[in-house]
């Protein structure tokens, strides 16, 4: 009897020892930490002009729950124009191993991407050219491959931009065009969608290349001593990045001026038209969130954008004595006064 009662204190001794070792185990196994996911952000502009839409992407991420610094680290790149360094920033992003990277700066960007990686998803950044003809996707359906995104179908608008500038300034007649021959999106702009637009407003288009930020200054030096009325800027990773200095020569020059983006309008250019970026942005946070679920980039279709915006900088208007007719201005999303 008393031996039984011996193997019972045992057993409840092993018992206890048992839940306690239980119980320190549990919690030990509850902390461990879930890996936090790691995003590349590949951007072909510098810090300051890049924070814009860097801000509005985590703000989006943020309402779909991930804190940046928190639940989430961001790894940031930029080219700041150069498209020489794409190569070995899209290198850096895949060896510290990003669950996905987000792309900022159209095809070339992309493309370098895509050479570094054929397994981590890759999401454009609202790149401004058809990534079906620019061979990153398969189709906007079915996109095939790791790349997916939003585009916004930028060159494509060219027609519209050249009509709207010609609305606004109805004297218009001769406009330079400013395009970096190294960016094949930007060529083609310029030689399908801009020509064919120009004959139907009755406008004469002047080419002009910029291969550098230093080009910029000597492109406008040059326009000076011709008969020219009005600047298209095209898009690309150099056009961007010397956005403000192609602004500020505009103004000076008073040269009634046309973007992509509202940003330029901003900064003092005369009018942007093209997709709304704020609407894009929230959608590249929907691809990253879709991804990071187990979702795979090529079954997400590429997003083409459902809004646009018209912005029109009234104190530029003012400052190159410009008076835009009232209609155009009824058109306007955003009037900068």
């Amino acid at each position: 009897m008393r031996r039984e009662v011996e193997m019972n204190k045992l057993k409840l001794g092993s018992f206890a020892v048992c839940a306690m070792l239980f119980a320190l185990w549990l919690p030990a196994e509850a902390q461990q930490p879930k890996k936090v996911p790691l995003i590349g952000y590949l951007s072909s502009n510098d810090p300051a002009d890049e924070s814009t839409r860097a801000e509005a992407i985590r703000l989006a991420l943020r309402g779909l729950g991930y804190i940046e610094g928190q639940n989430i680290v961001v790894e940031y790149r930029y080219s700041e124009g150069k498209r020489e360094r794409f190569r070995d920033l899209a290198a850096e992003l895949v060896r510290l191993k990003v669950d996905v990277v987000l792309v900022a700066g159209g095809t070339p960007s992309v493309e370098a991407t895509m050479n570094a990686t054929k397994t981590i998803p890759i999401v454009m950044v609202g790149g401004g050219v058809d990534p079906v003809k620019a061979g990153l996707v398969a189709s906007l359906a079915r996109p095939g491959g790791n790349v997916t995104g939003v585009t916004n179908l930028g060159g494509e608008l060219g027609g519209k931009r050249l009509e709207l500038l010609k609305e606004a300034t109805p004297k218009l007649s001769h406009v330079a065009v400013l395009y970096d021959p190294a960016n094949p999106p930007s060529v083609l702009e310029l030689k399908e969608v801009l020509p064919a637009a120009a004959r139907a407003l009755g406008l004469t288009l002047q080419p002009w290349e910029v291969r550098s930020a230093d080009d910029i200054d000597r492109v406008f030096a040059s326009m000076g001593k011709q008969r020219l009325d009005g600047v298209y800027v095209t898009l690309g990773p150099l056009m961007l990045a010397n956005q403000k200095r192609t602004v500020g020569l505009a103004l000076k020059s008073r040269l009634p001026s046309t973007y992509y983006y509202r940003e330029a309008v901003e900064a003092g250019g005369l009018m942007s038209y093209g997709a709304d970026l704020a609407d894009s942005y929230r959608r590249v946070a929907y691809y990253v969130d879709r991804i990071l679920k187990g979702a795979k980039p090529a079954d997400l279709p590429v997003e083409q954008p459902t809004k646009f915006e018209l912005v029109i900088n009234l104190k530029t208007a003012k400052q190159i004595g410009l008076t835009i007719p009232p209609e155009v201005l009824a058109r306007a999303t955003k009037l900068i006064k």
